[in-house]
């Protein structure tokens, strides 16, 4: 007698790919990049293209954040050393025989034109992770020192392309895992006070040390330059002062409510500059105002949260090292973004997540999303 084993529908085994993930930290990216469109189509209309361009650069990272999705965290792991190891080895590459744009060497050709800087985003926090995970019960200080190394080696090699912007996400993501690793405090606020106290002084002696004969020998001019254009942006209200000025200008004229969808004056007479990149929330904040702001802080800070639930939650060391430090990512690129923006920090031109044009960025995005949901998934399939 001949035995018939009926296959299951499509659906049926097609479910298990869709399942187990975090439903409100998916609802909260949903919604940042739904407003993300809208922002988009708001701002952008009237450029040629722009809308599109941005709509098929989020469906691409939604499609690599599903992939990285189904990757197990235990793969991940296994992926942390090569991933690390190439990056580093790219960048090396950009040092001896990189393409050179707008004065920076930043990208390399190896058949396409790539740029290195954008894996360590996803290298660093991996390989950090997977350092202290295979330190896990026996850490002492000579590991700290080690992670520092891994640190600083590609965070020195970006810097010197210079990508001021790109270096600051890099050593974050990196610190962050340090920091939730258990690195004493004892060792974090001395360096915190020491930065507090040279801001400090920068701002009493603005005079003195913006004086073009002034040389900072760490940062380079553009880098000494923008910082002395954010003390005091009236010096040059026309030139490298406008896109502060401009800036600030477009966020107060929003208001509570805002001058309303595609009503921006500032931003459609284009006095906002870059404002579908780097000065977008500019743009936003004129349009939706004060309390379209508090909403898309209160977006941002849901999903951090969210994103900080599935690190506590995490099975392993590995993965809550992980998760912590992809999700606290957002935060710098949402403070970072607002504060150049708003006049509190210099331009170093980090985008705003969801809601900035820019294809390489937001694919790095969707595969750091996905690599948070694979984390949340594994914790529900342990648990079950």
């Amino acid at each position: 007698m001949a035995v018939v084993i009926e296959k299951p529908p499509l659906w049926r085994r097609v479910a298990p790919v869709f399942q187990g993930f975090d439903g409100p930290f998916l609802l909260a990216v949903l919604l940042l990049a739904a407003t993300g469109l809208v922002v988009m189509y708001s701002v952008g209309y009237d450029v040629d293209g722009r809308f599109v361009a941005h709509a098929r650069n989020m469906a691409i990272a939604a499609g690599v954040m599903f992939v990285a999705a189904q990757v197990p965290p235990q793969r991940l792991m296994a992926l942390a050393v090569p991933v690390y190891a190439v990056g580093v080895a790219l960048l090396v590459a950009v040092a001896l025989f990189g393409i050179t744009k707008k004065g920076a060497e930043r990208w390399v050709n190896v058949g396409i034109v790539i740029q290195p800087s954008e894996i360590m985003k996803l290298g660093m926090p991996l390989m950090l992770a997977w350092w202290f995970q295979r330190r896990e019960g026996q850490l002492r200080a000579l590991d700290f020192v080690v992670a520092g190394a891994i640190l600083a080696v590609p965070s020195f090699l970006i810097l010197r392309q210079p990508d001021l912007g790109t270096t600051l996400l890099v050593a974050a993501s990196g610190l962050f895992v340090i920091f939730f690793a258990g690195l004493s405090w004892k060792l974090i606020l001395p360096p915190v006070l020491l930065g507090v106290a040279g801001i400090v002084t920068l701002i009493a002696m603005e005079p003195q040390w913006c004086q073009p004969d002034v040389d900072w020998v760490v940062l380079h001019e553009y880098q000494r330059q923008r910082v002395c254009t954010l003390l005091d942006p009236m010096k040059d209200p026309l030139g490298k002062g406008f896109h502060i000025l401009q800036g600030m200008i477009a966020i107060g004229s929003g208001g509570v409510w805002g001058k309303g969808f595609m009503q921006g004056t500032q931003t459609h007479l284009d006095f906002v500059p870059e404002r579908t990149t780097d000065f977008i929330f500019a743009a936003f904040a004129e349009e939706f105002g004060f309390v379209g702001v508090l909403a898309l802080l209160a977006a941002f800070l849901f999903l951090i949260y969210r994103g900080l639930r599935v690190a506590m939650e995490a099975p392993t060391l590995f993965s809550r090292l992980l998760a912590g430090a992809l999700t606290l990512i957002y935060f710098v690129y949402a403070f970072v973004n607002m504060g150049m923006v708003s006049g509190i920090l210099p331009v170093v031109g980090v985008p705003l997540p969801f809601i900035s044009y820019g294809g390489t960025a937001m694919v790095t995005l969707g595969a750091n999303l996905g690599m948070i949901l694979s984390i949340s998934r594994a914790k529900r399939l342990v648990q079950s």
